[in-house]
C-alpha cells in the first residue's frame, strides 16, 4: 500500500498543506515543535480514524478555525482510492472512502493500516495492562473484523454490568436475573477474545523473536506471554465468583478486560531489568512483527511511521533498523528526526533511495539534498 499524496486543511499547526509521496523511503526533518509528528499523525488519522497524541477530535482542529479535513490518495495493487475525513466543531464525524460515508466508521478500520513507532510506545513498558491491552487490540482488529465485533460488544455489556452494580450498591438490592443477562453477553463475547489473544500472540511471538534478534544481532533473546484469568477459570463461573467482590467496589473485577501481556527476557521482567535502550529496541522489534503480520494476514504492507526513533538507540541499531526497513520486502515509510546530519549520513552510507523533506513552522518543501 502506498500513499501517493496527502492534503490537509486546519489540521494541528497546519494551515493547508498538500504533499506528494512517489517514494517509499521518506524523512522528515526539522526541529521539535515543527509539524513533523503532526503530519504523521494526519497519515495515522485517516488509518485509525483517530489521533495518536489527541484523544478529543476536535483539539486538532487548528487555533482559529472550526473545522480540519484530511485527505489522501492510495494505491494497493494498481488500485486507487480516496479516503477524506472532516471534523466540525458540534458536529458529527465524517469519514468517506472514495465519496461514499461508511455505515460504521468502524468499518474503515483495517483497510488502511498503519504502524506507528514512537516516543509514547514506552508507556507499553511503564504503564499498566491497560496500555498494553489496547495496543494489542487495535493490533489484532487491524487483521480481524471478528475481533472489533467481539470487543466492542464486550465492552458494552460490561459498562452495563458496571452500571447495574452501582445502581444496586446506591439501592441496597439486586436483581440477579439483570446481571446474568449481562453475565451472558460477557462470557459469550469475551471468550471469543480470550481464544482470539491467545491464537494471536502464539503466532506472534515467533516473528516478534525474529525481528528482536534481527535488531540486536542474536545477542539477547527476549520473550512475551500473554496472561488471563480465563487460563485458570471458565467465564461465567468467574463472574458468579466474584460478584460480592463487584458489589463492593461497583465494578466488574474477573474478566478479559483485566488481561495483560508480559515483556521481558530469559533472566526477568523488561520493566524492572532492561535498559532504556533495550526497551527501545523490544518496542521497536513488537512494532516490526507487526508490520510482518498485518503483510501475512492482509497480503500487502502496512505504511510505517517512525517517529523520533533513533533517540535511545545506538548507531548501529539504526543502521541495523534502517536496513530492514529500506529491504524491498517493507512497504512506505515515513521517518521523522530532528538531526538532519545524523539522518544523511545514514542514508549515504547505506545508499537509501528516499525522498527528505524539511519541516519548519507548519511548512513543509522537499530537500534538495539527497
Amino acid at each position: 500500500m502506498h500513499l501517493e499524496k496527502l492534503q490537509l486543511m486546519n489540521f494541528k499547526n497546519y494551515e493547508e498543506l498538500v504533499l506528494e509521496f512517489p517514494c517509499r523511503i521518506n524523512f522528515l526533518l526539522g526541529l521539535n515543535g515543527s509539524g513533523k509528528t503532526n503530519l504523521l499523525d494526519a497519515i495515522y488519522y485517516l488509518s485509525t480514524t483517530k489521533s495518536f497524541s489527541n484523544s478529543s477530535d476536535t483539539q486538532n482542529i487548528r487555533y482559529g478555525a472550526d473545522y480540519f479535513f484530511i485527505r489522501g490518495f492510495f494505491t494497493n495493487t494498481n488500485k486507487q482510492s480516496e479516503v477524506f475525513c472532516q471534523v466540525q466543531s458540534g458536529r458529527k464525524k465524517t469519514f468517506q472512502e472514495n465519496g461514499r460515508d461508511y455505515d460504521k466508521i468502524s468499518d474503515h478500520i483495517g483497510k488502511y493500516p498503519v504502524v506507528l513507532i514512537s516516543p509514547l510506545d514506552v508507556d507499553l513498558v511503564k504503564e499498566s495492562s491497560e496500555a498494553r491491552r489496547k495496543f494489542f487490540d487495535q493490533m489484532i482488529a487491524q487483521v480481524d473484523h471478528s475481533y472489533l465485533d467481539a470487543l466492542l460488544e464486550y465492552h458494552h455489556a460490561l459498562k452495563q454490568r458496571n452500571a447495574l452494580l452501582k445502581l444496586f450498591a446506591e439501592n441496597n438490592s439486586i436483581d440477579y436475573d439483570m446481571i446474568d443477562l449481562y453475565d451472558q453477553q460477557m462470557a459469550r463475547s469475551g471468550g471469543v477474545i480470550y481464544q482470539k489473544r491467545k491464537a494471536f500472540v502464539a503466532e506472534f511471538l515467533p516473528i516478534f523473536n525474529t525481528s528482536y534478534n534481527l535488531l540486536v544481532n542474536n545477542r539477547e533473546d527476549a520473550t512475551l506471554a500473554y496472561a488471563s484469568e480465563l487460563e485458570a477459570s471458565e467465564f461465567e463461573a468467574g463472574l458468579k465468583s466474584s460478584i460480592k467482590k463487584d458489589l463492593i467496589l461497583q465494578r466488574t473485577t474477573f474478566g478479559v478486560h483485566r488481561d495483560d501481556y508480559i515483556f521481558g527476557f530469559a533472566h526477568g521482567e523488561l520493566k524492572r531489568l532492561g535498559s532504556q535502550g533495550q526497551q527501545k529496541s523490544f518496542l521497536v522489534a513488537i512494532k516490526l512483527a507487526q508490520v510482518e503480520v498485518i503483510k501475512s494476514h492482509l497480503g500487502f504492507s502496512p505504511i510505517l511511521l517512525l517517529d523520533d526513533i533513533f533517540d535511545k538507540l545506538d548507531d548501529t541499531r539504526i543502521a541495523r533498523l534502517l536496513k530492514i526497513i529500506s529491504g524491498k520486502d517493507y512497504g512506505q515509510s515515513f521517518i521523522t528526526d530532528a538531526g538532519p546530519e545524523r539522518t544523511q549520513a545514514m542514508v549515504d552510507e547505506l545508499d537509501i533511495d528516499c525522498d527528505i523533506f524539511n519541516v519548519e513552522k507548519g511548512n513543509i518543501h522537499l530537500s534538495s539534498i539527497q
